[in-house]
């Protein structure tokens, strides 16, 4: 079900039932010419929508976030890359996060491709929403348990309760789309073979293998020898992984 779409009664049976809520986290970067600017969102948006489709009743998406930080590492802004820094994603996705708590929902997942193939030490997109999501996480604590809401005494089992699965710090979790386990599996690149692959697949109205001949960038060198089915191959991994993530 898409969030925009839902009505209460759905989305209250929904936090009754601990349905994941999902948003999809992107940037818009320069992929070569024979790509489109949102690579890395739609790798992500694209594959949530087809596990929507699978289980509409089981999952909410909130609309994406399109505006990471994209960062001029690959080309500048003449190449119409939209770079936002990390500082001011920050209290938006904070404010969002504390949004979703006052509601009631606990199940909340980001999912992110940019830049995430380093994800344990993370890159700055990410790392704005992971740590929107602790400082959310302990703001309505305080709010709702009050100031040394950790320390009181009937808390003597917070411990026992992580072993049982209760931590709120579980609340609000973010996620590559690709980590280790499923990228050994697939290429894992910058619009070269791996994500043309991808847009082969999941988006290819938007891939233009004529222009590969424009492209200058090293990192596109390996794009002509994407195939659509490698990149459903590839999906069929995410798929795989989104669905054991999300409990679906």
């Amino acid at each position: 079900m898409r969030y925009e779409l839902a009505k209460p009664h759905f989305l209250r049976d929904a936090i009754a039932r601990n349905t994941p809520l999902v948003i999809a986290l992107g940037v818009q970067e320069y992929h070569g010419e024979h790509l489109p600017l949102g690579v890395d969102l739609l790798a992500v948006t694209r594959c949530l929508d087809r596990l929507e489709a699978e289980t509409p009743d089981r999952l909410i998406l909130l609309p994406p976030f399109a505006y990471g930080a994209a960062s001029h590492a690959v080309a500048g802004p003449e190449s119409f890359t939209l770079h936002l820094g990390a500082e001011v994603i920050l209290p938006l996705a904070q404010a969002l996060f504390a949004a979703l708590l006052n509601a009631g929902f606990r199940n909340i997942h980001g999912v992110i491709h940019h830049q995430s193939e380093n994800f344990l030490q993370g890159m700055p997109t990410d790392l704005a929403f992971r740590l929107a999501a602790r400082q959310a996480v302990f703001a309505h604590l305080e709010k709702t348990r009050g100031p040394g809401w950790w320390g009181k005494a009937d808390m003597a089992a917070y411990y026992e309760g992580h072993a049982k699965g209760d931590n709120p710090f579980n609340w609000i979790s973010i996620h590559p789309l690709m980590p280790p386990e499923v990228a050994q599996h697939f290429p894992f690149d910058h619009a070269g073979q791996g994500e043309t692959a991808l847009m082969l697949a999941l988006a290819p109205e938007t891939v233009e293998p004529q222009r590969m001949a424009e492209n200058t960038g090293w990192y596109t060198g390996t794009a002509p020898k994407a195939t659509k089915a490698q990149g459903e191959a590839g999906v069929a991994v995410i798929m795989k992984h989104l669905r054991m993530l999300l409990g679906l």
